[in-house]
């Protein structure tokens, strides 16, 4: 076993190298080419050196297939899930924050704008900037400048790339352990394979029902703005009615992630290649090119915020295992994007006095929903002790939540929280208090150790009672 997989992965290391080289040479040439300002040579190896990266990320998943192939079902394959959710997570945040961030900067561009003082005629306006020592002057044209540069900067690999990262982990993380992590029996019932065509066709719909919301209603800022909190409040409600409340949340997540991709991919990106490509000819570019793309971008622009909830969710129960999650869902939706909407109109110089406090508010009021209830005195009567809620530990969660888990999908402790004594389970008891006791949602896979509501209430009156030792 250990032979074939050093086999694996250093035929893969080798091919890895030799991609890497070719494009390092690539990438020399396209340099030396531009210097003496031979462009389109340098365009054509451009495209070569594009199809040799693709090379190298279908080689590595290759390799990693093949790799699981000869893992599956051994004591490996855990770990092997476990660094993949982290190499792809840590992927998956990276392109975020840049597509993010450049999101919130070119929309703070065009808030910020000069358009009135000495702007040129063909300028939309521009802004005097000081970053990091260094002084900027930035200009915004009306439609596009009279040449087009040779050095054109294109924003869209960010986009493409978070969004690829995320559904690998929504493929990785929920699809392949569809039984524990995407479907609830008690919420719906539903086989593996029926869940996950679901979850897919969700997302498809989703974008064909924005798509024709952006096409026949942008001119109308009302409906506009109607018409897709409507969409967005009804994929709350109706992930909530089909999986669990994780998947739910992160299912939310994806499909506001797949509109902002879906932007850039069929409309943004689209409609500034037709702009260049008429700006080459000499032509006049469409200023209906620019226009759409500038409404999906001002869109994309207040998912941000609701998308980075989405992304910490889980590690916040009380929001996801809460009885109404998907109005919490939608009040944090609300309140993050009110406060973008905040920002913005200030970056523009307005001012207004109830956006930040009603989008405040809002958020306030979804953390007083989830706020847990004390528990009656009449059903604690008895003092817990600590040895009783110990023993429902044992018997319910160690399994997981051990140096040496003994759960099938669980090799190591989730998250590196173990109960294997008295002291680490008397140091976690507010953990342990809002997964067993508030949200509900542990023990993992749908109950798995099968703990009792009565267990759950001797935890309830154990913390109650001043969690005594």
């Amino acid at each position: 076993m250990i032979e074939s997989i050093t086999m694996i992965c250093m035929g893969w290391l080798l091919i890895f190298i030799v991609l890497v080289g070719a494009t390092y040479r690539l990438h020399t040439l396209i340099k030396d080419f531009k210097t003496v300002g031979n462009y389109e040579k340098a365009d054509s190896l451009q495209t070569a050196q594009n199809w040799f990266y693709a090379a190298i990320v279908v080689a590595s998943l290759c390799a990693l297939s093949i790799l699981y192939l000869f893992i599956k079902g051994t004591i490996y394959e855990g770990h092997f899930f476990e660094w993949l959710n982290l190499v792809l997570r840590l992927i998956h945040i990276t392109f975020g924050i840049a597509w993010i961030g450049a999101s919130f900067y070119f929309v703070f561009l065009e808030n910020a704008l000069n358009r009135t003082v000495g702007v040129r005629e063909e300028l939309a306006g521009n802004l005097w900037a000081v970053h990091g020592g260094g002084f900027y002057y930035l200009e915004k044209y009306k439609v596009a400048p009279k040449e087009i540069p040779k050095h054109l900067h294109w924003f869209k690999y960010e986009a493409y790339f978070t969004w690829l990262s995320g559904f690998c982990l929504l493929i990785i993380v929920y699809y392949f352990n569809a039984s524990s992590y995407l479907i609830d029996p008690e919420v719906l019932l539903l086989k593996p394979l029926e869940a996950i065509v679901l979850s897919i066709t969700s997302l498809l719909v989703g974008w064909l029902i924005y798509d024709q919301i952006c096409k026949r209603l942008s001119n109308n800022k009302v409906l506009f703005t109607l018409a897709i909190t409507a969409l967005v409040f009804l994929y709350a409600w109706f992930y909530a009615q089909v999986f669990g409340g994780r998947a739910a949340y992160i299912h939310f997540g994806i499909f506001l992630g797949t509109l902002m991709a879906g932007n850039v991919f069929f409309v943004i990106i689209p409609g500034q290649k037709r702009m260049v490509a008429a700006a080459k000819k000499g032509m006049e570019p469409n200023p209906a090119d620019g226009k759409a793309a500038f409404l999906r971008s001002y869109t994309n622009n207040y998912f941000t915020l609701p998308v980075l909830f989405v992304m910490i969710s889980n590690h916040f129960p009380s929001t996801f295992g809460n009885a109404y999650q998907w109005i919490v869902l939608l009040g944090i939706t609300l309140g993050t994007a009110g406060i973008k909407h905040y920002l913005n109109i200030r970056e523009k110089g307005h001012i207004s006095v109830w956006v930040m406090p009603t989008a405040v508010v809002v958020l306030l009021s979804m953390a007083f929903i989830t706020a847990p209830t004390k528990s009656d005195d009449e059903q604690c009567k008895k003092m817990v002790s600590f040895t009783e809620v110990q023993t429902v530990i044992n018997n319910r969660c160690v399994q997981c939540h051990s140096s040496n888990p003994t759960d099938v999908v669980w090799k190591i402790a989730p998250n590196g929280v173990k109960y294997d004594n008295a002291e680490q389970i008397y140091n976690l008891r507010d953990k342990i208090y809002q997964r067993v006791v508030v949200s509900k949602n542990m023990p993992f896979n749908n109950n798995q150790t099968k703990i009792t509501q009565e267990e759950r209430d001797l935890i309830d009156c154990w913390i109650n009672q001043g969690a005594p030792k």
